[in-house]
């Protein structure tokens, strides 16, 4: 019997609402140990970091944070799992880019392009605008935005910082010194 491929899944966790498990804080760590219970292989866990809502204006500060985890489920399966903890732990999902009580994002699982690369770009390239409104009916990975947004590179740069992004051949710190400092600086690590 062939031994089963198992790929390294990047997992980015926020919280900017109380949730029955607690305050953000609280949430956060709750969810990092059920995704322990979930995956039973967990390659790395960052510090948890506040970091400002995004968009700005758009709410209280986040708690986030990003585990790696180590799995043999394909994507579609992984998100299932992941969907299924949010909605344990109290997540609606009413406005897009709205206050949550936990928010679980697959940023990337091995190295998939999926649903496939034009695809991508066209996720990839989406105007704010857009991104604002408009939602994909499919999942999209690596996640499209991971390589605008410090609020998860920070973190990932603490599990995964040689991770390269299968779609830009750029590695978690080559699209993290590509942000502005000031950008950076918001994301403050949590004691």
């Amino acid at each position: 019997m062939l031994p089963q491929i198992r790929s390294i899944g990047l997992v980015a966790l926020g919280s900017n609402s109380p949730s029955a498990q607690g305050d953000p804080r609280e949430t956060i760590e709750k969810a990092i140990l059920a995704l322990v219970e979930f995956f039973q292989v967990i390659r790395g866990v960052s510090r948890l970091y506040r970091t400002p809502a995004f968009p700005p204006g758009s709410g209280s500060d986040f708690v986030n944070a990003v585990v790696a985890v180590e799995t043999d489920d394909p994507p579609e399966k992984v998100i299932k799992k992941l969907h299924q903890l949010e909605e344990g732990m109290g997540r609606t999902r009413k406005t897009r880019w709205g206050p949550r009580t936990l928010d679980l994002d697959l940023i990337a699982l091995g190295d998939y392009v999926m649903p496939d690369a034009e695809t991508h770009l066209v996720w990839r390239d989406l105007p704010l605008s857009q991104q604002m409104s408009q939602a994909p009916d499919t999942l999209i990975l690596p996640h499209p935005r991971v390589q605008e947004r410090a609020f998860v590179l920070v973190p990932l740069a603490d599990v995964a910082p040689d991770w390269v992004h299968p779609a830009l051949g750029l590695s978690v710190d080559q699209m993290l010194a590509a942000l502005p400092d000031a950008v950076k600086e918001e994301v403050v690590a949590l004691e």
